[in-house]
């Protein structure tokens, strides 16, 4: 039996915002350097991250990609922030090995980068950029049981000591992140992220019912309201499908005004963040 890696997902928040001291992002650096803190260090961490879609999985294998600084009109600060963590191109050949085996066509990258849904929560959780990084691309179908199957052939990886990380929000309206917060927003905002707690932390939830409401996420209460466009939910469903259980701990942080959840499957306790945490 394969030793399952430790997988989190995670709400990463506004572009940069996080690493530039922004109040809307305090309870969301506290609870990811808690986590941090928590876990035992990975010798290595794969992320999927939000913000890079191609039309077959692709894994990032360069020995030192750089970093891609994809987000538009912020301080010039926030192009100068540097994490210059290794890539691991043997890890990168086995999570494409995976995906291959369980019949998904993929691609290996060694040219490209990393992009902020990486450095910026790594550069929070683990700032000294000394865990070698991968990171793999969602597809750009958006389609949630395609994501659903990535995950479980990520189940080939016979790590305990790989953190893979969804990099994602668990809301992600544009245009409500910058709107007066109504109590319209607020119970849209909260009646999703209940459905996707219930969804994700019920261990009396059989895994075909649990696997049913992801693969069909848009019919949750105000589901497209909080994902007009579902890229930043699709990296749950990739560490789901890895995870294939009910989440051992969950967490909740206001992001930029919004609920927002954290969830984590794996073998170590994060029972005093979550106590911490408010949700």
């Amino acid at each position: 039996m394969n030793a399952k890696p430790n997988v989190l997902f995670i709400s990463h928040g506004g572009g940069p915002m996080p690493l530039l001291g922004d109040p809307g992002h305090s309870e969301m650096v506290e609870r990811l350097t808690e986590i941090a803190g928590t876990l035992r260090k990975p010798s290595a961490i794969l992320v999927i991250s939000a913000h890079w879609e191609e039309s077959v999985p692709t894994i990032t294998s360069g020995a030192t990609p750089p970093l891609i600084y994809d987000y538009y009109g912020f301080p010039p600060e926030s192009y100068d922030i540097q994490y210059p963590c290794p890539g691991e191109p043997v890890l990168a050949g086995q999570i494409h090995d995976a995906l291959e085996q369980s019949g998904i066509a993929a691609r290996l990258d060694d040219q490209r980068g990393f992009d902020h849904g990486l450095f910026v929560p790594l550069k929070l959780m683990y700032p000294q950029a000394d865990i070698p990084c991968v990171q793999l691309s969602l597809v750009d179908s958006l389609d949630a049981t395609t994501h659903l199957a990535i995950g479980r052939a990520l189940q080939a990886l016979d790590d305990d000591n790989l953190l893979v990380i969804g990099s994602g929000f668990s809301f992600h309206n544009m245009r409500a992140f910058f709107a007066a917060n109504t109590p319209e927003i607020q119970a849209g905002n909260e009646a999703f992220e209940d459905w996707l707690q219930e969804t994700c932390t019920d261990a009396a939830m059989e895994e075909p019912e649990r696997a049913e409401r992801l693969a069909h996420w848009d019919r949750a209460p105000y589901a497209r309201f909080c994902h007009p466009r579902e890229e930043h939910l699709l990296p749950l469903h990739v560490c789901y499908g890895l995870a294939e259980k009910p989440c051992d701990s969950h967490m909740s942080a206001t992001i930029l005004g919004k609920k927002s959840g954290i969830f984590y499957w794996g073998t170590q306790s994060l029972a005093d963040v979550s106590t911490a945490a408010p949700g």
